[in-house]
This record gives structure tokens, sequence and C-alpha cells, in this order.
């Protein structure tokens, strides 16, 4: 009696990410993810101090940017095993995509806004003709918290078209497509 033997031969497919964009897009996304993780941190910790209340975007940052270092640190992992997928990147960052586009749109209601946004603050200057040091330790207090928020924005801004770029490059790159 003959057997007959059935072999299976997988083949895998190879996807080439380009390795100098793929660095510079993990760098400026950890610079970024990190600034904001510590602007945030620090804006949460001086309305803990002064005892307001603490607006839902500060938590929010935090978390976001802790989720995209997170998400950094799984496309690291599997870099190093030569596994990273096109569809795993597309859908991580359209994901914090979209998160990232909502902190943006709030901190610039934040930044921006109507009446009472920080931004209305951050023109005020001491009065030099009565030079008290509360009253100047007071203006560099609200300088920096202006300066964060204006940073804050900036990386928001960076993160979110950074987060684009990897969708596009991502897509691109499940094409061969990438030059």
């Amino acid at each position: 009696m003959a057997t007959t033997e059935i072999i299976t031969v997988q083949r895998r497919r190879k996807y080439h990410w380009p390795e100098a964009q793929l660095n510079f897009w993990i760098f400026i996304m950890l610079v970024s993810s990190a600034v904001l993780l510590g602007i945030f941190a620090y804006l949460t910790a001086i309305q803990n101090t002064l005892r307001l209340g603490i607006p839902w975007i500060l938590p929010y940052m935090i978390t976001i940017s802790t989720l995209c270092i997170v998400f950094i640190i799984i496309l690291l992992g599997l870099i190093s095993q030569r596994q990273l997928l096109p569809g795993i990147v597309v859908l991580g960052s359209f994901i914090l995509f979209v998160l990232f586009l909502t902190g943006l749109i709030e901190t610039s209601i934040q930044l921006y806004g109507p009446s009472g946004a920080v931004n209305s603050y951050c023109g005020s200057r001491p009065n030099t003709e009565v030079i008290d040091s509360m009253q100047t330790a007071v203006w560099l207090a609200n300088l920096g918290i202006c300066t964060d928020f204006r940073v804050a924005f900036a990386f928001e801004i960076v993160g979110t078209i950074f987060l684009l770029w990897m969708m596009v490059m991502a897509y691109q790159v499940n094409r061969d497509d990438f030059d």
C-alpha cells in the first residue's frame, strides 16, 4: 500500500522598513511623548499644590504619552525579532493619531480659547515701579506655565504629524512601494 505525504511550505513575507526613517520616527516620537508626559505631569503637580481642580486634558495627555511610549517599546521588541508588520503599525499609529489629535484640539482650546484661556495671562508683566519678590515669583511661575503650554502644543503638533507620516510609511512598506 502506498502512502501519500503532503508537504506544506509556508512562505513568510519580508517587509523592508527604511531603517533611517524608522529610527528617526522612533526618536522623535519618544522625545515628543517624554516631553508631553513631563509637562503635563508638572502641570498636574502645580494644580495639586495649589489645590485647584485638574482639567481633564492633564491626565488624558499623561495617559496618551505613556501609551505612545509603550507602543514604541512594543515596536522595538518586534523590530528586534524582525516581526514588525505594517498592519500593526498602521493600527497603533491610527489609534494614537486620533488620541493625539483630540489632545491637540483641547490644548489649543485651553491655550487660545475664549476668555480665561492660558494665553490671555501670558502677556502680563510685573509692575516695574514696585518690584516685589512675591510678584516676581508669581510672574515667573505664570511665564513658566505659559511656556509649558506652548511647548506642549508644539510637541502635540509634531506627534500628530509624525503619526500620520508613520501610517503613510507603513502603507508604503506594505505595498513594497518604498524608495
